[in-house]
C-alpha cells in the first residue's frame, strides 16, 4: 500500500516523539503499526467503512485517515500523553478555578480531538498562571429510575490537558472541586473506545455501565459529519457526493456514584 506523504511524515515524527520504532503491516483498508518494545498498536484506516481490526490484548489506538490529515499534531500529542510522555505537572501544585465559556472553548479547540462544547459548568487547573487542564460538566439531570426526588446526575462532557503536558492527579482535583460546589449524586461520562478499550477511570471510582454502539460519520475531505440516521445519511450523500462512510468503535459509559 502506498500511503500519503502526510501519513509517512506523521509516523516518522511520532516515532521520534516516542523514541520507539513501529513495524508495519498492510491490510486491505488499513495499516497496522506495532511497537516492538511496547505492547501497543496503532491502526490507521484508509478506506470507506473499514471495519475496526481486533488486536487482541495489545493496547490499540484506532485512528481514521481524515483525523490525521486534519490535525496530526493533536493526534501525536494525544498518543504521547497516553503513553506517559510530556512535561509532568502534579495536580497538588495547581490551582483549580471556574473558567468562562470563551476560555474553555479556546482551550478545547486547541487541545481536544472532539468538537469544543461549552457545557454549563467549566473548571480549569492553573500552573503558575497557565491553564493546563480543563473539565466541562453538564447541568444536573433528574433520573427517572431514582426514587429520591432530589437525585441529580451530571455528565463530565469534556476533559483534556494542554498538549505536551501530563497533569498527574489533575482530573481527581477537578472532580473534587465540582463535587464540593454542586453535591451531585453521580457523575457519568463516556470514554471513546477508539482510544481506550479499558478505561483507567476506575481508579477514581467510576464503574462501567455498558457500551454504546459505534457512531457513523460521513467524511468529506478532512471534515466529518456525524450521521444521526438513515435519512440524514442520504441527505449527506446527496449534498457531498464525494464523501465516504466511516464508523468508530463506540464508547464505554462509566458512572461515579457519590
Amino acid at each position: 500500500m502506498v500511503i500519503p506523504p502526510e501519513i509517512a511524515n506523521f509516523i516518522s515524527t511520532l516515532q521520534k516523539d516516542l523514541g520507539i520504532f513501529f513495524s508495519r503491516e498492510d491490510f486491505e483498508r488499513a495499516i497496522v503499526l506495532q511497537a516492538l518494545t511496547h505492547d501497543i498498536a496503532l491502526v490507521i484506516y484508509f478506506e470507506e467503512n473499514a471495519a475496526r481490526i481486533n488486536m487482541g490484548e495489545r493496547r490499540t489506538f484506532h485512528i481514521d485517515l481524515d483525523q490525521i490529515l486534519n490535525d496530526p499534531y493533536k493526534i501525536r500529542a494525544r498518543i504521547c500523553s497516553l503513553l506517559g510522555r510530556g512535561q509532568v505537572i502534579y495536580g497538588r501544585q495547581t490551582i483549580v478555578a471556574r473558567i468562562d465559556k470563551g476560555v474553555a472553548l479556546a482551550f478545547l479547540k486547541e487541545n481536544h480531538l472532539q468538537p469544543a462544547i461549552p457545557g454549563k459548568y467549566r473548571y480549569g487547573l492553573f500552573d503558575k498562571g497557565e491553564l493546563v487542564s480543563v473539565a466541562i460538566f453538564s447541568g444536573g439531570r433528574r433520573m427517572r429510575e431514582q426514587t429520591t426526588s432530589n437525585y441529580r446526575s451530571f455528565e463530565l462532557i469534556r476533559f483534556c490537558h494542554k498538549a505536551g503536558y501530563r497533569v498527574v492527579g489533575g482530573l481527581s482535583k477537578l472532580l473534587k472541586a465540582f463535587i464540593k460546589d454542586f453535591h451531585p449524586n453521580d457523575i457519568m461520562t463516556y470514554v471513546d473506545r477508539d482510544w481506550a478499550q479499558v478505561s483507567n477511570l476506575h481508579t477514581l471510582g467510576f464503574e462501567v455501565q455498558g457500551n454504546t454502539s459505534p457512531q457513523a460519520f460521513w467524511i468529506v475531505d478532512k471534515e466529518r459529519h456525524h450521521v444521526t440516521g438513515v435519512e440524514h445519511l442520504v441527505q449527506l450523500q446527496q449534498t457531498y457526493s464525494t464523501g465516504y462512510l466511516s464508523h468508530n468503535s463506540g464508547s464505554t459509559k462509566l458512572v461515579l456514584r457519590l
